[in-house]
């Protein structure tokens, strides 16, 4: 049994194909097919049932691949470890980052990043909230950017940037008369929020949880903030969006964005990584380099953090 006999049989699972597996591991699928037929000789027993399309892994097979999982990530930690030791900063680097902050953050740092850490290989996933909490602690992202405070034990939570929210109004919108706004102009108004499912949708509602909202505060939901900005331009209410987010509409449009008064209302950003990580060399130059890029973007300090989980 061998390390490269496991990572096959992980990849066999993940993709229920013996073809494919062996494209995700760069090898033959002869090669693929020959050494895990050797393993199962070797354990004599049947780890993935062949004649299911797809394929699919055998009772006692389930509970070998759990412990090869295991096992692989085990052995993969000895490399950081000693990677850490010599400090040694590349390989791989899976990075997830909520949709809600990629778009705007990304172009700021990634590229300052690879200049000056081109031996690290970023792998960056676009996903949600909870599924960067399951996927930390599951050992398949190695850090994450996200709102915080996730409230999660075996998370550590290195913040960022404190980003503030700021509405973007309609034209006729009274409160476009104001130079800055509170959380209690939005009584009454007629708010535009992101679907379920995206934390920043769960830190509007937070703000605005003490309210007393009229039967139609909030009843349109988007997937993005392009469709809520063109929603409020038709006049069909108001909506909130990350500070960033206002720093790349255009002139006439950011005419149409009031800030709230101090203490701002805001989401912490945080880089977030297992407390078992062992690449902190690469999660501090990408700590780094963020922070450097966001001071020439963001500079507010009396901000009151909104929590981004549900109530």
């Amino acid at each position: 049994m061998t390390i490269t006999q496991l990572k096959y049989l992980l990849s066999v699972a993940e993709h229920r194909n013996f073809t494919q597996a062996a494209e995700h591991c760069f090898v033959t699928q002869p090669t693929l097919s020959m050494q895990i037929q050797k393993l199962e000789d070797e354990l004599d027993l049947q780890i993935f049932d062949r004649s299911k399309k797809p394929i699919e892994v055998t009772r006692v097979g389930a509970l070998i691949l759990e412990q090869a999982k295991h096992i692989v990530d085990e052995a993969s930690r000895i490399n950081d470890i000693v990677d850490q030791q010599k400090g040694f900063i590349g390989g791989d680097f899976t990075l997830g980052i909520i949709p809600t902050v990629m778009p705007t953050l990304l172009p700021l740092f990634l590229k300052t990043f690879n200049k000056k850490y081109p031996k690290v290989h970023l792998i960056i996933k676009e996903e949600n909230t909870q599924t960067i909490i399951k996927h930390l602690n599951e050992g398949k992202l190695d850090a994450a950017i996200a709102a915080t405070p996730l409230e999660d034990e075996h998370l550590v939570e290195r913040p960022l940037y404190y980003e503030p929210f700021v509405a973007y109004l309609n034209h006729d919108n009274s409160l476009l008369h104001k130079k800055e706004i509170t959380a209690e102009d939005l009584d009454d108004q007629h708010i535009l929020l992101l679907k379920d499912g995206h934390c920043f949708r769960d830190g509007i509602l937070n703000l605005c949880g003490g309210l007393k909202m009229n039967n139609s505060g909030f009843y349109i939901e988007s997937g993005s903030f392009e469709t809520l900005i063109n929603l409020v331009d038709e006049g069909l209410g108001m909506t909130l969006l990350p500070y960033l987010n206002g720093r790349n509409l255009f002139l006439e449009k950011k005419n149409q964005l009031r800030n709230f008064k101090k203490p701002t209302p805001a989401r912490e950003i945080s880089l977030i990584y297992h407390k078992n990580e062992l690449k902190l060399q690469i999660s501090e130059a990408l700590r780094d380099v963020i922070s450097s890029v966001i001071r020439g973007e963001i500079a507010f300090n009396d901000v009151n953090i909104i929590s981004p989980l549900k109530k």
